[in-house]
């Protein structure tokens, strides 16, 4: 009996179609966030811990690299919000086909990338 089974794993060869990009970004999005979730705790607790603290986060939050983790952050958020709502629309039977999917993971992407700049532009 033949196996009809993938010969090659080498994932840098192999083509995946941009509904399976848009999953694995949507996992990467919420791992980003989780992590995320420390950061922002952690400016929470110092910014409350008084006029010190706060005055800490705020000469913190004035850096470039601060501002880059930041927008990192609120894109991670939006990209994660849009393409949770595409999934949960798609968990209600609209949008299955591989054609309609792709067109719904074409405009998420868009989606994305213009919160994405918005965000840029409010952070800055």
């Amino acid at each position: 009996m033949k196996k009809q089974r993938p010969v090659n794993l080498d994932l840098q060869t192999v083509s995946f179609p941009l509904t399976a990009i848009a999953s694995i970004l949507h996992r990467v999005s919420g791992v980003i966030m989780f992590f995320a979730t420390g950061i922002l705790m952690w400016f929470l607790a110092e910014s409350l811990s008084g006029p010190a603290g706060f005055e800490n986060v705020q000469s913190i939050l004035d850096s470039i690299t601060a501002k880059f983790i930041f927008w990192g952050i609120l894109t991670a958020l939006a990209y994660h919000l849009v393409v949770g709502v595409r999934h949960i629309i798609m968990d209600m039977g609209y949008g299955e086909e591989f054609k309609t999917a792709t067109t719904s993971a074409q405009i998420t992407m868009l989606v994305s990338v213009i919160l994405s700049v918005l965000a840029g532009v409010w952070v800055w």
